[in-house]
């Protein structure tokens, strides 16, 4: 057990960080893994049990421990990360409905990236840091037209979203300044430090519930109102609908981390869309579901593409397109007994 290589993945109870854990246990890595509010955490038996009957599951598939630590106290990271030569930090507040998202948003994630990554200092096995972004921290811009190309050296316009405020700013903030402040911190105490920036994320999910993004994804499947207007905004404040499969996205975790020659940012996105394309494309995949193709009130093209070039030209491929994303998502949803068969 001692040679095994040996990983922590904050934030490991989450859909994202559940996916890392799982790919890592797979590849033979020990992992050590953090979960926020576990209840009181000196024995698993101790544990809510919903929120991490998941990750016991998948103790099944090799050598998992699972510590509680809050991203606010800096201290009980020192033990799970201690020993790990790769730290995958994914957790993050993702309160998109917040009424003070400078306090419950934004100053969190960014003392929560700062903890973690004053602790991967401390110890001294860390031989990499992998961040999860969010596109939400490249394409929100002022920029009009389309055919937009945003890379990795596109940052979020925080001026206009702290100045205008349109929904959901808070997260969208919290994601782009927390990147920067991880970015800043990891030059001044030499960390390598790489982040990954996933579009929306679809695909099955370990974890108990239904991940909110999933069900953004879905939103015209299923008809949920709210959340198809919910799509709507994103497109029209974000440029696209942008989507990624759930393994696409931890496999692009765990790449980056084991290849020595990748720095910087990596963008994971396997398709760029609107609202209403993506509603024609899934109307005529699955005519089964009444679909709604009338969106008068959105533009019928995105205003840009988030390209994943320089991930793919390291050689990474992604697994899964738009069509297998959404054959992957819809049977989920009934597993989860969401949809009918």
């Amino acid at each position: 057990m001692g040679s095994k290589k040996k990983a922590c993945v904050i934030g490991g109870s989450g859909f994202m960080g559940a996916e890392i854990v799982k790919q890592l246990l797979q590849k033979g890595y020990a992992v050590n893994t953090t979960v926020r509010n576990p209840g009181l955490s000196l024995s698993l038996s101790l544990y809510n049990p919903k929120k991490i009957s998941h990750l016991v599951a998948l103790q099944s598939l090799g050598e998992l421990k699972i510590f509680g630590a809050d991203l606010t106290d800096e201290e009980k990271f020192d033990e799970p990360i201690g020993g790990c030569e790769f730290v995958f930090h994914v957790a993050s507040p993702t309160d998109m409905t917040s009424q003070d998202p400078e306090n419950e948003l934004i100053r969190p994630a960014i003392q929560g990236v700062l903890n973690v990554l004053k602790a991967c200092g401390r110890a001294k096995s860390v031989k990499r840091v992998i961040l999860t972004s969010s596109a939400a921290a490249v394409t929100v811009n002022t920029s009009d037209g389309t055919g937009l190309v945003m890379d990795e050296t596109h940052w979020t316009d925080v001026e206009f979203l702290t100045t205008v405020k349109p929904p959901t700013w808070g997260y969208l903030t919290s994601k782009t300044l927390a990147e920067k402040a991880a970015w800043k911190f990891a030059e001044e105490n030499h960390i390598d430090l790489i982040t990954v920036i996933p579009s929306l994320t679809a695909g099955a999910s370990l974890t108990p519930e239904i991940p909110p993004s999933v069900s953004l994804a879905m939103s015209l499947i299923t008809g949920n109102g709210f959340l198809i207007d919910a799509m709507k905004g994103m497109q029209v404040l974000s440029g696209s609908v942008s989507l990624v499969h759930v393994e696409d996205v931890g496999g692009a975790h765990i790449f980056v981390a084991e290849k020595e020659s990748a720095s910087g940012r990596y963008i994971c996105c396997a398709h760029n869309t609107s609202v209403p394309e993506l509603a024609i494309l899934l109307s005529k995949r699955y005519p089964q579901y009444k679909i709604s193709n009338e969106f008068d009130d959105c533009p019928s093209k995105a205003k840009l593409v988030i390209s994943s070039e320089k991930i793919i030209k390291e050689g990474f491929n992604f697994k899964y397109g738009i069509e297998e994303i959404y054959d992957r998502t819809i049977e989920y949803f009934k597993t989860m007994g969401v949809l009918e068969n």
